[in-house]
């Protein structure tokens, strides 16, 4: 259940807090006070998107916070897998908003927007001003269906999907084998060519830079030699050794003559050893001209290799590698292509087995939905209608399975069925997708269920109905709902009204609760407009007591 939502600095909002409760809470208030704002900034924080553009003037920041208090499994289980604490079943979730970017977070921990969606998903289902109109695309009803055959019809959709993933990968390998003979002597044979001038050069991995080395020192072995030549030909030694004789002689006289001696001693020891090591080098180099010439010679062979095939040696011998692999599939092409072929011939059987099976299970679901459906429509004032899912096998197997699936209605007696997209006008598509989204809510256990002017193109006894069914699954669910009509609004459980005043030439937006006294003037506003009489106000209380004794008359859905 959503607890709270707080708000501060978004659009025209300065800073609001909505503590909303169970059953069916109602948002009204004048066109244009900003009751959208308020659910935009639900979905705000819930992951969707926001422009800085709403920042409101002045502010250097937006900020979003809601409250909700669940014992989901799935929810706990997302939490934990992120290493974020879950205590006493509350989770807070809050959105920064600032130039440029947006920090989420949830319990505390910054989380990306991709995993927020991901661990709010089966908090809250918001149903925005013109989600009525995705019903329009049949490519939704085969998603509706499959989310209501649940978990069965989920794992074989599963298996479908991924089945026929493999079959596209496996299709994609075999256009390789598009090949006329000409082309594939061609192609061996540049293989064959390739294959030959890597194994002839016997390359060695890191072969290059031990050469590249080599190299560096053989090219410079005349200044080498000289350098050292002229190292070894001074006399430091000899002066340096007449030096510790002399020293010796008078370190007895001071002890910091002592320390300089011992210090002279070391070094005397240090340069015998440098000594040594370069008489030893000198001993060891050999400088050979015909030593040059190979080494540059063969880092030109690898250089040229590496602009022919990749740029280490590693990534040539995988070319290589490639290349004999691709050469064997060549020589072998025909016997390759049709082993491939069967492999895939074989999948397909599979995957319509899989699909068939899936089928089955959706059209089982279908009967239970369209029985669900048609009731919930005459619940909400659409008398005699027909509702019915068409399967319409498709020829070949696809990434959903074998079925084309669409949502056919009929709402007029006499009327033939036809495509849901052809009949419904605006005020019916709220209606039916209020009734899907009601039915749906059982399935996937969400608790929260959010309308913005699910109202929309509806009035009098049909407004009433619609009234009735959200009161009805609110009983179950926490529902959340902005509205303009009088009877949906009698109905609240918690009644809110927003209002959008001038404040110190600012203009803010201002959410109340009301009372009992409150919610009469507001559905009094509501009825009547600008000139409110007493018949008015009595009509507004008499609708509120109306609702009250019909609450009391529900069962849970």
């Amino acid at each position: 259940m959503l607890v709270n939502l707080h708000v501060k600095n978004l659009a025209l909002i300065r800073d609001i807090d909505i503590s909303f409760g169970e059953g069916l809470n109602i948002l009204t208030g004048e066109t244009g006070a900003g009751k959208s704002i308020i659910l935009g900034s639900i979905n705000a924080a819930l992951g969707g998107k926001v422009s800085s553009d709403l920042i409101r003037t002045g502010a250097d920041h937006a900020l979003v916070e809601l409250v909700f208090q669940t014992e989901d499994p799935h929810v706990r289980h997302c939490l934990q897998k992120e290493d974020i604490s879950f205590e006493n079943g509350q989770i807070i979730i809050s959105r920064k908003i600032t130039n440029g970017h947006s920090i989420s977070k949830v319990n505390g921990v910054t989380v990306t927007l991709s995993k927020l969606r991901q661990i709010t998903s089966d908090l809250v289902d918001i149903h925005g001003q013109h989600d009525h109109q995705s019903l329009l695309n049949k490519s939704r009803h085969i998603e509706i269906l499959d989310t209501y055959g649940g978990t069965e019809i989920a794992d074989l959709a599963g298996q479908v999907s991924d089945k026929y993933r493999e079959i596209r990968r496996l299709k994609q390998e075999l256009e390789g084998y598009n090949l006329d003979e000409e082309q594939r002597l061609r192609e061996m044979s540049l293989y064959e060519y390739e294959l030959n001038e890597i194994d002839n050069a016997h390359l060695i991995i890191d072969e290059d830079e031990s050469l590249e080395s080599e190299y560096k020192k053989l090219s410079n072995g005349m200044k080498i030699m000289e350098v050292l030549s002229s190292v070894e030909s001074l006399n430091i030694g000899d002066e340096m050794g007449e030096a510790v004789k002399s020293l010796k002689n008078i370190s007895n006289y001071d002890e910091r003559l002592q320390e300089h001696y011992d210090q002279l001693l070391e070094l005397e020891s240090i340069f015998s050893d440098f000594m040594r090591g370069i008489n030893l080098y000198m001993g060891e180099f050999s400088y050979d001209e015909q030593a040059v010439y190979e080494v540059e010679n063969r880092l030109n062979l690898i250089n040229k290799m590496k602009s022919k095939y990749g740029k280490s040696i590693s990534k040539i011998l995988a070319y290589g590698e490639e290349a004999a692999s691709r050469l064997e599939v060549l020589k072998d092409f025909e016997t390759r292509k049709s082993c491939l072929e069967n492999v895939i011939e074989k999948e397909m059987a599979k995957l319509t087995e899989i699909a068939i099976s899936l089928s089955v299970l959706r059209k089982e679901a279908a009967e239970r939905l369209e029985k669900e459906i048609r009731k919930s429509l005459e619940d909400l004032n659409f008398n005699d209608v027909r509702f019915e899912i068409e399967f319409v096998p498709l020829a070949e197997a696809s990434q959903k399975g074998i079925d084309g699936v669409e949502f056919m209605i009929s709402t007029n007696p006499g009327e033939p069925i036809r495509p849901l997209k052809d009949v419904a006008s605006g005020g019916e598509l709220s209606r039916i997708m209020l009734a899907i989204k009601t039915i749906m809510a059982q399935k996937d256990n969400i608790n929260t269920l959010i309308f913005d002017e699910i109202d929309t193109g509806i009035s009098g006894r049909t407004a009433g109905q619609v009234a009735r069914k959200l009161s009805h699954v609110s009983r179950n669910h926490q529902v959340i709902c902005i509205t303009h009509l009088p009877q949906i609004a009698s109905m609240a459980d918690l009644h809110f009204r927003i209002d959008k005043r001038v404040n110190e030439g600012a203009t803010i937006v201002e959410v109340n609760r009301l009372d009992r006294e409150e919610s009469i003037d507001e559905l009094s506003r509501i009825l009547g407009g600008i000139h409110i009489t007493d018949t008015v106000r009595h009509n507004a209380s008499e609708m509120l007591d109306e609702a009250e004794k019909l609450k009391k008359s529900f069962t849970p859905v």
